[in-house]
């Protein structure tokens, strides 16, 4: 950890494009003025620690939730190919399930 000293209205520079000022001192609390480009984020630390822990419970719950969705689609597909062929209409809605029975159309004979 890098230590500096700075009294009221110095400031110190990190890189090319950040700059952080002094502005006030009052008591045990300092007041800062911190020039970044829009791109840098800038976070007070207890903030910061929030963000990260509602980032990793939004991961943990994407990932279970995936696991279900995948769980969900299996089974489907189980399902559909255990009950026989599926005919499908152009727009992919399901028609018909199982086999297809052509008995007593028309442009078929029947005994």
């Amino acid at each position: 950890m890098l230590i500096l000293t700075r009294k009221l209205g110095e400031s110190v520079t990190i890189g090319d494009d950040i700059k952080i000022t002094i502005l006030g001192v009052r008591g045990r609390q300092v007041r800062l003025g911190i020039i970044a480009p829009q791109k840098v984020t800038i976070h007070r630390e207890e903030i910061y620690f929030k963000i990260q822990e509602e980032n990793k419970r939004a991961l943990a719950a994407t990932t279970e939730d995936l696991t279900k969705v995948v769980s969900m689609v299996r089974e489907d597909r189980k399902k559909l190919f255990s009950e026989g062929p599926v005919q499908v209409d152009t727009l992919g809605g399901e028609v018909a399930k199982g086999r297809k029975d052509t008995k007593g159309k028309k442009g078929n004979k029947t005994k």
